[in-house]
């Protein structure tokens, strides 16, 4: 397998399609695969450029005259919550946490059905079979976790919430989460991204990385909430919002 450094790697465009975030806008994509030795390498290299990773494939949007995703990461170390996230925590202290290999399990999917189902009805993720699940989960050439949550206090502990994540030399890269939809009322997607931010620290090191923040997206505006937050401005790199 030919293995991948900054000089040797080819980038590709893909064709305008209509944007997901912002009514009347087309979107573009700039990507690449990961593969081979330096995988690992390229994707903390690109990540620090604003790419984000999905399965085999690293991107970052290229929209002609638009620069409204901003990729965005959380400085853990500074970051103190709030009162609406200090209750948050307090709701889901009966909760355990546990880092896993980026295996698939039947449980898992069954949440992962549930929870599409219920938040994304209609979307093309909605179809995904469990070997599509496994893909997106297992298809991954550099150290991806799945971080598991479970209710401590009932007798079978059942899984209330996974986070497929990414492990960068500087932080935690979030990939994609999901949850019990029935558990909606403990903001559980709020829930998921302080305890990266707790695990950041925990392991002395910098960042949770959030994927694209789009300041006139309802979907993704929420990500501001997480101060102090850093906004990638391409050439001259990194800062604050």
């Amino acid at each position: 397998m030919t293995d991948q450094t900054p000089e040797t790697t080819q980038l590709f465009l893909t064709a305008a399609m209509p944007c997901p975030y912002l009514p009347g806008k087309m979107e573009r994509k700039l990507f690449t695969h990961l593969s081979g030795r330096r995988a690992s390498m390229l994707h903390q290299l690109l990540s620090d450029n604003g790419f984000r990773r999905s399965q085999n494939l690293i991107y970052r949007p290229a929209c002609e005259g638009c620069n409204a995703c901003q990729s965005v990461r959380i400085i853990a170390g500074e970051f103190e919550p709030n009162k609406r996230f200090r209750r948050v925590l307090r709701n889901n202290s009966d909760i355990g946490v546990s880092v896993q290999p980026a295996v698939v399990t039947a449980e898992q999917y069954e949440l992962f059905k549930r929870y599409l189902d219920a938040r994304h009805y209609g979307g093309g993720m909605t179809q995904m079979s469990y070997q599509d699940y496994e893909y997106m989960v297992e298809d991954t050439p550099v150290h991806s976790v799945l971080v598991e949550y479970r209710l401590t206090d009932l007798p079978d502990q059942p899984l209330v919430a996974v986070a497929l994540t990414d492990v960068l030399p500087d932080g935690l890269s979030m990939v994609y989460s999901f949850y019990d939809p029935d558990l909606a009322h403990r903001s559980m997607g709020t829930y998921l991204i302080l305890d990266h931010i707790h695990q950041v620290r925990s392991a002395a090191l910098d960042y949770v990385y959030l994927g694209y923040w789009v300041k006139d997206s309802p979907k993704m505006a929420y990500k501001a909430d997480y101060q102090p937050l850093e906004v990638q401005r391409g050439s001259l790199g990194w800062a604050r919002l």
